[in-house]
């Protein structure tokens, strides 16, 4: 999916989304519904009219979805997608918050791409 945002096909890589989440709903198998609806995001902040407010949603969508199904992984990366776009917005204590409920939870492989940016956006907002 990432390289339908990269590629600037954003709108195709939503469609494709949008498919995978009728058949989510439609067999009731959510294990990856944190993770479609952050890459619904991520593609929603690609897109020409770079939708804010839709990728926002989103975001909190897939953290909400990962915290119901206790996926600290999934949660972490949605956390870093809605810090992200939050931060430059001022809102910097509540991206704080949100990051170290989720990054103080591990206890191993800090060497994994997500914890080593939520650490190193956790240093810059210190």
């Amino acid at each position: 999916m990432a390289a339908y945002g990269h590629g600037g096909q954003s709108e195709a890589g939503l469609a494709l989304l949008t498919e995978a989440c009728i058949v989510m709903d439609d067999t009731g198998q959510r294990f990856y519904a944190a993770e479609i609806y952050r890459l619904k995001g991520e593609l929603h902040l690609g897109q020409a009219t770079h939708d804010e407010q839709q990728a926002e949603a989103c975001f909190c969508q897939a953290v909400e979805i990962a915290r119901q199904q206790q996926a600290k992984a999934w949660e972490l990366g949605a956390a870093l997608s809605l810090s992200r776009l939050r931060q430059p917005q001022g809102k910097r204590d509540e991206v704080r918050q949100l990051l170290e409920s989720v990054y103080g939870w591990f206890t191993e492989g800090f060497d994994t791409t997500d914890l080593q940016d939520a650490k190193a956006l956790l240093e810059a907002l210190a």
